[in-house]
């Protein structure tokens, strides 16, 4: 069993900065590859970023390759999602999701968190 507790999220101007967290409980979380998905109003959830288990290979959305630099620390049982040069339409609840199937954004997700609000304002 993992549990996922994400933060980090909240009110940021356009073209700010944020990191996300999500702590993970569980012994076998290096296990699992680990990933960012959101969800906008009135939208589905869409797939944002992924790593890997040992954190040496990564996945990004187009929309946001060049912008938010996923990564997991494995000792601290964390990974994270460095969001910089934020935009209005990256405005979304921000999902933490563990899996043990690759690619995480086309496979089940074994397990959730409850969400973080992120909002850009322009």
């Amino acid at each position: 069993q993992v549990q996922l507790v994400e933060s980090g999220g909240r009110l940021v101007q356009a073209g700010g900065s944020l990191r996300l967290s999500c702590a993970a409980s569980g012994r076998t979380f290096s296990s699992y590859g680990m990933g960012w998905f959101r969800q906008a109003p009135g939208k589905e959830r869409e797939f944002v970023a992924a790593v890997r288990w040992s954190g040496g290979y990564t996945s990004y959305a187009d929309s946001v390759k060049g912008r938010f630099t996923i990564s997991r620390d494995n000792a601290k049982n964390t990974v994270y999602l460095q969001m910089n040069s934020l935009k209005p339409e990256d405005t979304a609840v921000y999902y933490c999701a563990a899996g043990r199937l690759w690619p995480l954004y086309r496979s089940p997700v074994d397990y959730w968190g409850q969400g973080t609000q992120v909002t850009v304002s322009s």
